[in-house]
């Protein structure tokens, strides 16, 4: 019988025992107020309980929690109450202080916060100081439970007499609880303030109280009220400062250093204090994010100019600092160095060979600020220094060629490299997909990886290995995942995701009726491209889930004989061939996925269409006719202004990109529903989805062959990255990139939102995939020059970040590459009426690949610019970029490779 019927009234389990002993009747009294979800009554109906009869209890208990667990969503706030009334039912029962601990993390257990844990305490009232302090410190060990179980912790703390647990989650716990108007007089009066701030100004992911942006005056800014916790003595000053400044030298992300660097700041440490630790002050200046380098500089800078730093330490923080690439920071020190020069001297045999390193600088002013350092010093070196630093020279961009050789004159190295000579890296070969595993064993070891859904290959691996092992040996495999040791995720028979609904099918995991109704539902026509690719490999995990182990499964079709997802035509004819000695008929989604898949640009396709035609199947004619279809699948993008409004039929969006899939009748005709998208079935109008493109690895693998349709799916959402704080929108353009098909205007848009993403790993990406094109030939410089224009023009892209992207690019040997796509970008930006905002670092990257490759030539409205007004970065930049290209670099014109 079940624990309660769908409209919440209970039926107790317990009815046959309520005649026994009295005994039985309180535990029934207490199963019934559990379910009533009335836990504050749990602690006066447990006080009559002795040991045997709270054991009974427990048994209950524990299949009322997993009764409790099948339930799905529409009994959740149902689920809800009874967990209260579980949760101190379950604590009471518990003789043991590991399993009480266990029940009192349980994650169905701790949905909600305990925000009142007296019935809890209340039924522990009578355990052992030492059984207290055992399961407060296994809760505590656990951030979740400590953060959410605050209450509970400390209170089990209290009543033991243990000392504070200083864990990361009871920390998390204790800011939640006393950050309010009152934090300081809370903190001040609480003796675990001491030992709590201590840990929370190690962590390594500062709590988000700590960080909350509010000013010092505010009562809640913690920085304010720990410094005045350190004037009163509460805290220790010289153990917040080591702490402050140890914190600050491990690193990490800038939000959580702002708290440890904000009450630094606050404490002012004294002379003394800053002199003792110059050495993670130059660690910081050289590694820390912006903000703590610039603080350890301030610091640094202090202590040079009041004579308190040896000549060495700031060498070595010179050094470091110049090998960044903020320019405020290297700028600075600079400045630094020279006023110190200007002071002593003697210190530049020490110096300049750190100013040195700044020769090599992205930034050419940097360079030239560098050389002119360096050469009002130089006499002042001995003669190893003045070689040391004339080697270094060679750094120096063509630019500053001339004035190095006036600087050093007959010590500069010689540095005409002869013939400029384009570097671009090795055209990425194809890499086979390894064979699936060989026995169940490893198939075992494949399926339980984690992150595996992330890998495309080693899933697609361990899928065609389940589908093999499962014909050959059903039973063997079911062996290998007993279901009694294999935790399945929970409620997974209503919510089954990934290749292990296909495993949880073989094991008779899954009902039939779930399976069917997933394998018939049909694509919305107005689903948005990220929801066709994944219907796609919904559709495939679906319909493997119903055949898995059954004759009509022998093999996937669709595993991918390259790392890009493609198949080799050749392989999949044979493929086709045993299906039809089998006298099996393929399954229409693995067909559908694995002509998707086909190489049919590859040079075997021509003959591999003769064989399968030669088949006499009608599988093997659909393969030999898609194989000839030179136009099988493609697609367009079109662009609204941006900020239009569009109206979808439902509401005004803010969206303006519109893919429109070419209509193919074979696509919607021949292939199962969930590809008919490829063949134009939605609607092309504007849509906002709100699909995490970086979560999904395995869209790229469905469209390895028409690359120029899969960038027309992801360009959407590449477009918003661009403004939002999205991360790994970039990750699929590395396998677009070595993927198969032609390169279009599709593939030149996703390349040129990749080169201006928010996220410099995003970006960085979009440089892999730019020069990976370029070394196979495949990119049409003036083509991705074009979109970028436009894209800068309109404000979709900012230009600092397209200069960080392509200095990178041009700084790897790619300056002829760069210098096209800037060429062909340029004229429109140059022509604007009002200047655009950054453009300046634009052009210090375009003169910077002139210089280097020796192109010459006229580039329309650069003169106008150069010739304004004024000495802004823009018009600088203009004139030596001009200068560049009318000039050339003195070396022999550019060889391209």
């Amino acid at each position: 019988m079940g624990i309660g019927t769908e409209s919440g009234a209970a039926v107790s389990v317990e009815d046959g025992a309520r005649g026994g002993a009295p005994g039985d009747a309180a535990v029934g009294r207490l199963l019934d107020a559990v379910r009533a979800g009335q836990a504050r009554q749990v602690p006066k109906l447990l006080e009559p309980l002795d040991a045997a009869a709270r054991k009974e209890a427990l048994g209950r208990l524990k299949a009322l929690r997993a009764e409790v667990r099948s339930w799905d969503w529409k009994r959740g706030q149902e689920a809800a109450r009874i967990r209260r009334g579980l949760y101190v039912a379950g604590a009471g029962c518990h003789t043991g202080a590991a399993a009480a601990a266990t029940w009192l993390a349980g994650s169905d257990m701790l949905g909600w916060d305990l925000k009142d844990a007296t019935p809890v305490l209340a039924v522990l009232a009578d355990r052992d100081p030492a059984w207290l302090a055992d399961v407060a410190g296994r809760l505590a060990k656990r951030r979740n439970v400590a953060e959410s179980a605050y209450e509970l912790v400390h209170g089990l703390v209290v009543r033991s007499g243990c000392p504070v647990p200083a864990t990361d989650g009871y920390v998390l716990g204790w800011t939640r609880k006393v950050t309010d108007k009152r934090l300081l007089e809370r903190l001040r009066a609480d003796l675990q303030t001491p030992v709590l701030v201590a840990h929370a100004l190690s962590m390594g992911e500062t709590p988000d109280r700590l960080t909350w942006s509010v000013g010092p005056e505010a009562p809640t800014h913690w920085p304010t009220a720990l410094t005045a916790l350190v004037a009163e003595g509460t805290l220790d000053r010289a153990g917040v400062v080591d702490l402050c400044a140890s914190r600050l030298l491990r690193g990490g992300r800038a939000r959580d250093l702002r708290f440890p660097l904000e009450v630094l700041r606050l404490l002012a440490p004294t002379g003394e204090e800053l002199r003792e630790r110059v050495p993670d002050w130059v660690g910081m200046a050289a590694d820390a994010p912006s903000p703590v380098a610039g603080y350890a500089q301030e610091v640094l800078a202090g202590l040079a100019m009041e004579g308190a730093l040896p000549a060495g330490a700031l060498a070595e923080m010179t050094g470091a600092v110049l090998f960044r690439t903020e320019k405020k920071l290297v700028r600075a020190q600079l400045t630094l160095v020279g006023k110190v020069l200007a002071r002593e001297r003697g210190a530049a045999g020490e110096l300049l060979p750190a100013v040195a390193e700044a020769f090599g600088h992205e930034d050419t002013g940097v360079q030239e600020r560098a050389l002119k350092l360096v050469g009002r010093y130089l006499s002042a070196v001995d003669a190893e220094v003045r070689a040391e630093l004339a080697e270094a020279a060679g750094l120096l961009g063509p630019a500053h060629r001339r004035a190095a050789v006036e600087v050093f004159g007959d010590a500069l190295a010689e540095l005409d490299s002869g013939p400029y000579e384009e570097i671009l890296p090795p055209v990425p070969g194809p890499e086979p997909v390894a064979p699936p595993a060989a026995t169940v064993a490893e198939l075992v070891e494949e399926l339980v990886a984690k992150g595996l859904m992330e890998e495309p290959v080693a899933f697609e691996r361990a899928l065609d290995g389940l589908v093999r092992h499962a014909h050959r040996d059903r039973a063997a495999v079911a062996e290998a995942f007993p279901t009694g040791a294999w935790e399945m995720p929970h409620h997974f028979t209503h919510y089954p995701h990934g290749i292990h609904v296909v495993l949880a099918s073989l094991l008779g995991l899954v009902q039939r009726s779930v399976i069917d109704a997933h394998r018939a539902e049909v694509p919305d026509r107005d689903s948005c491209s990220h929801e066709g690719l994944s219907g796609i490999l919904d559709a495939r995990l679906w319909e493997a889930a119903a055949l898995v182990g059954t004759d009509e499964l022998p093999f996937l079709l669709a595993a991918p004989t390259l790392h890009t997802g493609g198949i080799d035509p050749v392989v999949l004819v044979e493929r086709l061939r045993a299906y039809r000695d089998a006298g099996v008929e393929p399954a229409p989604v693995d067909f559908a996925q694995a002509l998707v898949r086909v190489l049919r640009a590859d040079p075997s396709a021509g003959r591999a269409a003769g064989q399968a035609a030669a088949l006499g199947t009608p599988a093997g004619l659909r393969l030999a006719a898609w194989l000839r279809d030179e136009d099988a699948l493609g697609a367009t993008v079109r662009f609204f202004p941006r900020g239009a409004k569009q109206f979808s039929g439902k509401w005004w969006l803010i969206d303006r990109t519109v893919v429109e899939f070419g209509e193919r009748a074979v696509v919607r005709e021949e292939f199962p529903p969930a590809f008919h998208w490829l063949g134009g079935a939605v609607r092309a109008t504007p849509r906002r989805c709100y699909h995490w493109i970086g979560d999904r690895a395995q869209w790229a693998s469905v469209l390895p062959a028409d690359r120029e349709v899969l960038a027309a799916c992801l360009l959407p959402a590449m477009a918003h990255s661009v403004d939002g704080d999205q991360r790994g929108t970039t990750e699929p353009l590395t396998a677009l990139a070595e993927a198969g098909g032609p390169v279009g205007r599709a593939v030149h848009l996703a390349l040129a939102f990749g080169l201006g993403c928010l996220d410099s790993d995003d970006r960085l990406r979009a440089v892999d995939a730019l020069l990976v094109l370029a070394s196979r030939g495949e990119l049409n410089a003036r083509a991705l020059g074009a979109e970028l224009a436009w894209l800068v023009a309109e404000g979709s892209l900012k230009p600092n970040r397209l200069a960080e992207a392509v200095r990178t690019a041009s700084a790897t040997g790619a300056y002829g590459t760069v210098w096209a796509i800037l060429e062909a970008m340029l004229p429109e930006l140059l022509g604007a009426e009002k200047p655009v905002r950054g453009l300046g670092e634009v052009l210090a990257v375009a003169a910077d690949c002139v210089e280097r490759c020796g192109a010459r030539g006229e580039l329309a409205g650069l003169e106008r610019v150069a010739s304004a007004r004024g000495s802004s970065q823009l018009v600088v930049q203009a004139g030596r970029l001009l200068n560049a290209l009318r000039q050339g670099v003195d070396q022999p014109p550019t060889e391209t490779t």
